[in-house]
């Protein structure tokens, strides 16, 4: 028996009902739509970028699709859409979403906050302490009997000169809680996050300022931490804030764009990382 053709021809595919849009809340839109069409009709809608074509949707772009085939040549089409809500930064980009994770990490005994001097939230005597002077010129007791001669600090802490320079460890048996030991157990805290943008500029702004430094939470201009999470970061004018990764995708006519940023309480000397 002849097939029997009435109606639309389907030569360039037709949009079917019950298409679906979803919103995640940062500005992101996804969208999942069938299409019917000829088996031998154009097929330019599947085509990766191509605009969403419902009004007031066409900020929706095509990222990936399927195709069936029916006995009749009719073709059946699901295609996935991506876009960013024009509400969102102008439609140019979603607002970051971001977790953080606090640890620690283990760390020279000498870079501790109370070494040298008594740091806020600690008690008692700095762990190795100035001797009788100061953090610029310490002034450390000889200790007898060593040759070649050895200064010590609080918690049998030992120095090669009366003045510091290089420290030797901790040589005395008698403070148990201090002796032989060279590293501590420190807090580290890090930031990761993600959004999307349709600039491949921004991706490229992103990445060149992996290792430099912010005291706001700002890279590139973009607030990539949420007011929440504070709004200054320096301490004793050092930015605390490095931007250690980022990752790229690109998503259509999207690109995501995955980060991690390092916060540092004692704050990125200037002369090492660079601020942003």
């Amino acid at each position: 028996m002849a097939r029997v053709e009435t109606g639309d021809d389907l030569a360039a595919g037709l949009l079917q009902p019950g298409w679906k849009v979803s919103y995640d809340g940062y500005g992101l839109m996804t969208c999942t739509a069938s299409y019917k069409s000829d088996r031998f009709g154009s097929f330019s809608f599947i085509v990766r970028g191509s605009s969403f074509p419902a009004l007031g949707f066409t900020n929706l772009k095509a990222h990936k699709a399927s195709i069936s085939f029916d006995a009749l040549n009719i073709a059946t089409a699901t295609v996935d859409y991506v876009g960013i809500e024009t509400t969102y930064n102008s439609g140019l980009r979603t607002d970051p979403q971001v977790s953080g994770s606090q640890g620690l990490t283990s760390e020279n005994i000498t870079t501790h906050p109370n070494f040298f001097e008594t740091a806020t939230g600690f008690t008692g005597s700095p762990i190795a302490g100035v001797g009788t002077g100061t953090l610029a010129t310490p002034a450390y007791p000889l200790v007898a009997g060593t040759n070649p001669a050895e200064y010590t600090g609080n918690n049998g802490a030992t120095f090669e000169l009366a003045t510091g320079r290089k420290f030797l460890g901790f040589k005395k048996a008698e403070f148990k809680d201090f002796y032989g030991k060279t590293n501590y157990l420190a807090p580290q805290t890090s930031f990761s996050g993600h959004f999307y943008t349709t600039q491949s500029a921004t991706v490229q702004g992103m990445i060149a300022r992996v290792g430099k430094t912010s005291g706001d939470g700002s890279f590139l201009t973009i607030d990539l931490l949420p007011s929440y999470m504070g709004t200054s970061f320096t301490n004793s004018g050092k930015n605390q804030l490095l931007l250690a990764q980022v990752n790229t995708e690109d998503y259509g006519s999207l690109y995501k764009v995955q980060y991690e940023i390092r916060y540092n309480r004692e704050g990125y000397v200037a002369s090492v990382y660079a601020p942003a």
